[in-house]
């Protein structure tokens, strides 16, 4: 068995920021999205698919691949909006073992009214403190990641 490659101390900086950059975002946008809208992140990761689906209908596998998620947890969260009236399930025409998730008006009104200040939080706290050159770095680095990741899945 080989040794492991050890992060270097440069290397573990990196790694710690990158988890606690994680973190305090996804803290900032719980607060910003409950605060002034009442939907949770969790709302809002299945919310935001729907609203740019046609006619707000998505079968539910595909919103759980969207939002990256198992069936388990994207089922609770969708019977948690559904006693909120957000969205509602219907069968699958082409499959009995399926279902569609639909966004409701309710549901429709919610993300409508939450996404302004939701971007502008993005904005405030992700972009805002990089430059242009900053930006198209991060983003070729995540795509490369990305593609490391999605080729690990296929193994």
């Amino acid at each position: 068995m080989s040794e492991p490659r050890w992060l270097s101390e440069r290397e573990q900086q990196v790694w710690q920021a990158y988890l606690a950059v994680q973190r305090e975002l996804h803290a900032a946008q719980e607060r910003q999205l409950v605060r002034d809208s009442g939907l949770s992140t969790a709302d809002y990761t299945l919310l935001a698919p729907l609203s740019e689906a046609p006619d707000g209908l998505l079968r539910a596998r595909e919103l759980g691949r969207r939002a990256g998620w198992e069936r388990s947890r994207l089922s609770h969260q969708v019977s948690r909006m559904e006693k909120r009236g957000l969205v509602v399930r219907e069968d699958c025409p082409d499959d009995a073992r399926g279902s569609m998730i639909r966004l409701t008006a309710a549901g429709r009104e919610a993300i409508e009214a939450a996404a302004p200040e939701h971007v502008a939080t993005v904005r405030r706290f992700f972009f805002d403190p990089l430059s242009a050159k900053e930006v198209e770095l991060l983003g070729g680095a995540f795509d490369r990641m990305l593609a490391v990741l999605a080729a690990q899945e296929v193994q």
